[in-house]
C-alpha cells in the first residue's frame, strides 16, 4: 500500500511538471553562446557601465574582431560609448561562442526592482536565420531607452523588460542568454 501511494504521488508529480511546460515559451534559448570576461583585468568603462545594477537600463553590445594581428574585444553602449579591448593570454586560451553571428548585448533592465540582469543575442530573432547561406546579419541597433530595433523588419524590442515585442509585427522575443556579474569590474559569464 504504501509503495502504491509513493509510485502514485512521483506520477501524478510528473505529470503535473509536464503539463506545466506544455506550449509556453522557455525563458532562455538553447543555442550555444559561452562568453566569460574579466573585466578586473580589462577595466573597460564602456563593459563596466552595463554590469552596473547602479545603471539600469544601459546596455552593451559584445563582439570579437582581429585588429592589427591580435584578438580584441568590441564594446558599444546603448549611450554612445565604444571602446575596445585586446584579449589577454586567458581570454586567448577560451573558446569564446558569441551567439549566433559574434555579438551578445548585456544589460541591467530599467522595469524590474532590484534591477535583472540580461543577455541577449544581437540579432533579430525573426529576421536572422542562422541556416540560411550565405548568413546575413540582421544586427539589431540599440536606442539610449533601451529599445532594440531590427532595421528588416522594423520590429522593436524592449530589453529593459526581456526583450518582448513593443512595436511591429508579433513574433518572437529576443533570444535570452543566461548572463550573470557581480558588478561592473568584476567577470561577465555569458552561456
Amino acid at each position: 500500500m504504501k509503495h502504491t501511494l509513493i509510485s502514485v504521488t512521483i506520477a501524478l508529480a510528473f505529470a503535473c511538471c509536464i503539463s506545466s511546460c506544455g506550449d509556453s515559451e522557455f525563458e532562455y534559448t538553447d543555442s550555444r553562446c559561452y562568453v566569460i570576461i574579466d573585466n578586473s583585468a580589462h577595466q573597460d568603462p564602456t563593459l563596466a557601465a552595463a554590469m552596473n545594477p547602479m545603471s539600469p537600463g544601459t546596455f552593451c553590445q559584445i563582439s570579437e574582431s582581429l585588429i592589427g594581428g591580435a584578438r580584441h574585444f568590441v564594446f558599444k553602449s546603448n549611450l554612445g560609448q565604444e571602446s575596445k579591448s585586446v584579449e589577454n593570454a586567458i581570454d586567448q586560451r577560451r573558446s569564446f561562442i558569441f551567439g549566433y553571428n559574434n555579438a551578445i548585448i548585456v544589460g541591467f533592465g530599467s522595469m524590474d526592482y532590484p534591477p535583472q540582469f540580461y543577455a541577449f543575442d544581437a540579432e533579430c530573432p525573426n529576421c536572422f536565420d542562422p541556416m540560411a547561406i550565405p548568413v546575413r546579419s540582421k544586427r539589431l541597433q540599440l536606442s539610449d531607452t533601451g529599445i532594440a530595433t531590427c532595421a528588416s523588419c522594423k520590429r522593436q524590442y524592449n530589453m529593459n523588460t526581456g526583450g518582448n515585442i513593443v512595436s511591429g509585427d508579433g513574433g518572437k522575443k529576443m533570444t535570452r542568454y543566461r548572463g550573470a556579474t557581480d558588478g561592473p569590474f568584476t567577470v561577465l559569464r555569458v552561456n
